[in-house]
């Protein structure tokens, strides 16, 4: 599955982030740092775990979040070159 974000002002929503069963996900374009991390797990766990509740993905999202962050992740390289574990770049 390939989820496809779209990062634009969402203010009108109420909302930080917001997915679609389309595997299609929408993030704050105001958001930065780990908070934009943290929304990002947010919506695609919510298109992984279809039946997981709001609770559940929250804790998930923050473990991960805190996980991520305190493995010193940021977005600063685009570069495309080892492949993932499935076999995809």
């Amino acid at each position: 599955m390939r989820i496809k974000v779209k990062y634009k002002k969402l203010g009108k929503h109420q909302a930080w982030g917001l997915a679609d069963s389309a595997g299609f996900v929408e993030i704050d374009e105001r958001l930065k740092g780990k908070k934009a991390l943290e929304i990002l797990v947010h919506e695609c766990l919510h298109l992984l775990f279809t039946e997981a509740s709001e609770e559940e993905i929250v804790k998930k999202s923050v473990t991960l979040t805190n996980t991520l962050w305190h493995e010193k992740y940021r977005r600063i390289d685009d570069k495309e070159g080892q492949r993932l574990q499935d076999g995809s770049l």
